[in-house]
């Protein structure tokens, strides 16, 4: 009788230690397959950068040029560059001016030291560009503009007073890019040429501050 029971207790416990490893077996499955954080973060539609892959930019420009001695004025031209790189750019520019008289010429009188057609300034330029600090612009919350701080130099040709004289240049810009095609810039130049008025040659700066509007294509 007594091994009798000893059977049946050796049955019945052998039975719930195989249910226990069955359960346990199924909750740690459960636990591994569960994700234990659900996070409640909505996905969001993530666009590329629309902007044009070409290389190529032309534009135009205005503002105010001063001719040494000859005051300040409007000048205006065009502007073709070509982008050799993301950081490196070459540019060809084309500007005009009419200049004023010069204080001498105010306070002389009749004493005139170029005729009209010769206070046309002229000049074309071809120059290399730099960016140094691509990045985004900010407007409010909300827009935000890819944008670069460029530095710029070049040499080129000026024609002014009759004469054709050697020019070279140096300045810096800030481009914005307001869409896909098209940029807004602002420049400041100095154009330095040598000039020979009054039988002596003086080496002359020339400060333009302009701003721009150019397409990409």
């Amino acid at each position: 009788m007594e091994c009798r029971i000893r059977s049946i207790f050796l049955k019945t416990v052998s039975c719930g230690l195989a249910c226990f490893t069955l359960f346990a077996s199924v909750q740690l499955h459960a636990a591994e397959t569960e994700q234990v954080i659900k996070p409640e973060i909505e996905r969001r539609d993530i666009k590329d950068t629309a902007i044009d892959s070409e290389n190529f930019q032309v534009g135009v420009f205005a503002g105010a040029m001063n001719v040494e001695d000859f005051g300040t004025n409007f000048v205006y031209g065009l502007r073709a560059a070509y982008h050799v790189t993301e950081d490196i750019f070459t540019e060809l520019t084309y500007g005009r001016t009419k200049t004023s008289e010069t204080s001498f010429e105010r306070l002389s009188g009749n004493i005139q030291l170029l005729e009209d057609d010769d206070r046309t300034l002229e000049y074309i330029n071809a120059s290399a560009g730099f960016n140094i600090l691509p990045g985004e612009g900010f407007v409010g919350n909300k827009w935000a503009f890819t944008s670069a701080l460029y530095f710029i130099g070049g040499v080129g040709g000026t024609r002014f007073a009759g004469d054709d004289v050697f020019t070279w240049n140096i300045g810096a810009g800030y481009r914005v890019l307001i869409n896909d095609w098209l940029a807004l810039r602002i420049d400041a130049r100095d154009h330095v040429f040598d000039l020979d008025l009054l039988g002596k040659s003086q080496t002359n700066h020339n400060l333009e501050f302009t701003g721009g509007l150019s397409i990409f294509f």
